[in-house]
């Protein structure tokens, strides 16, 4: 636990009880401050008090009196759609508003790093699509390379849970937009930003705020050196907003698909093979064609990302390459569920817009693709593009004959439930075809999340052919 220094004796409230809530509430209290909780949620409140905790009205005209600062929960709106009101009314008494990846930064650094020979590092990851598999793959290499490492935030444990770091550790942090928008203090070490796409838009008042919320991790952070992902204008914008100059490397340029030319540091990766550039000469090349953990130009970018990471830590190529290989991938997030007569099953339940059910489609030849759930603004229109490698589509919950209409000729069959889906798709596959799971929809109609949905498709897939 990371016990919260700077409230000893001060009253905090904190507003949502769930993971992030709790160990927020653990670790002020291990810091000496006075926690004020409050959740809507009855069932909540139930599990605080259980844990022994003493719960505050936060709705009381009286509530606020002496209150030092608020702390929210990640899924609380604090500006839009409209804010929660109860921050509203923090805001309105002139009561700072934090979060926990806040409390974390201004904690996590203490006194006795001064008698460390390595001080710890951190590494945080941001964007739309791939930080999960980023960060993952980044805590991997460092533990192939031999390096104390600790992985949390919007991924493993709460970012207050962690230990106190230990001489030369490596700590790396997913954030999210709903934790990097609100967060008062953001110093990390090395900063990646992956890739950016329309993604949670009335949280943040549209695109621009979207992007503003992930920005800030660089720009309120001043991270020592800036990974950035520069196939969208916003990550190009952002790169040169932190660069001095084309051969400032402080800023590494990141690629899927594009050479990246120029005097700076650059990795990208083309035709299967990744590749870093420094000071107009290549200097390191990784063939990641038989990787079979990072599959797709969607993987070969995170691979990128994770690459230039932990080079800026001084790890050698072919330390990260023996990495890259033993790397098994993240749940949900193109996993390879099983194999039989020649025909693969793959479960990217994670894809849950067309973006990065895109990417998904565009990862393998010959697909059986089954799609569907609780469809999103703008159906699957942008999809057209990737369709060609679609042998079917296989069509689950709500938003089936809405992308059955969209599908064109793209041969397709309304299943409606994921054991149908799994079972004809297995059924009609052949040799060299991959099943594969990348919905485009939220899950929420049939599924409590994304991963209740993936471990769905992988017990079916595994009854099938027999795992």
């Amino acid at each position: 636990m990371i016990p919260v220094r700077g409230f000893d004796g001060r009253k905090v409230a904190v507003l949502g009880l769930g993971r992030s809530g709790l160990a927020t509430t653990r670790a002020l209290v291990a810091g000496g401050a006075e926690p004020c909780l409050w959740d809507d949620s009855p069932e909540a409140r139930a599990k605080a008090e259980a844990e022994g905790f003493t719960l505050t009205d936060l709705t009381r005209a009286n509530a606020w009196d002496e209150v030092a600062t608020l702390v929210v929960s990640p899924g609380i709106p604090h500006l839009y759609p409209e804010p929660n009101k109860l921050i509203a009314r923090a805001m309105a008494a002139g009561v700072p508003v934090d979060n926990d990846i806040g409390l974390f930064f201004r904690s996590w650094a203490t006194p006795d790093w001064d008698e460390m020979e390595q001080t710890p590092k951190l590494i945080a990851v941001t964007g739309s699509n791939g930080k999960s598999t980023t960060t993952a793959l980044i805590h991997h290499i460092l533990n192939v390379a031999g390096k104390p490492t600790q992985m949390a935030g919007n991924i493993g444990r709460g970012v207050l849970d962690l230990d106190p770091a230990e001489e030369g550790e490596v700590v790396v942090l997913e954030l999210s937009s709903y934790q990097t928008e609100l967060a008062r203090a953001l110093t990390p070490d090395v900063a990646v930003f992956t890739n950016l796409s329309p993604d949670h838009l009335d949280r943040h008042g549209g695109h621009g705020g979207y992007f503003a919320a992930k920005r800030r991790l660089f720009a309120e952070g001043g991270p020592d050196r800036a990974v950035v992902g520069v196939d969208e204008d916003e990550g190009r914008f952002l790169a040169g907003q932190l660069s001095q100059g084309p051969g400032d490397d402080r800023v590494i340029r990141i690629s899927s698909g594009t050479k990246i030319d120029g005097p700076g540091w650059s990795v990208f990766a083309r035709k299967g093979f990744l590749s870093e550039w420094r000071k107009g000469r290549q200097v390191a090349s990784i063939d990641l064609r038989e990787v079979k953990g990072l599959p797709g130009a969607h993987n070969h970018q995170n691979a990128c990302a994770a690459y230039a990471a932990v080079r800026t830590l001084g790890l050698a190529p072919k330390v990260i390459e023996q990495a890259f290989h033993s790397f098994e991938g993240l749940p949900h997030r193109s996993q390879l569920v099983g194999e039989r007569d020649g025909v693969r099953f793959v479960n990217d339940s994670k894809a849950t817009n067309v973006d990065s059910a895109g990417k998904a489609l565009q990862a393998f030849p010959h697909i059986r693709w089954i799609a569907g759930g609780l469809g999103k603004e703008g159906g699957i229109a942008a999809l057209k593009p990737y369709l060609g490698s679609v042998v079917k589509a296989y069509l689950i919950g709500h938003s089936a004959r809405d992308f059955a209409l969209e599908l064109g000729d793209t041969p397709h069959e309304i299943c409606e439930t994921m054991e149908r889906a799994v079972a004809r798709a297995a059924e009609e596959a052949t040799a060299g075809e991959t099943v594969l799971l990348a919905p485009a929809a939220a899950s929420f109609d049939q599924y409590p999340n994304f991963e209740k949905r993936g471990e769905d498709f992988t017990a079916r897939v595994r009854a099938v052919i027999g795992a």
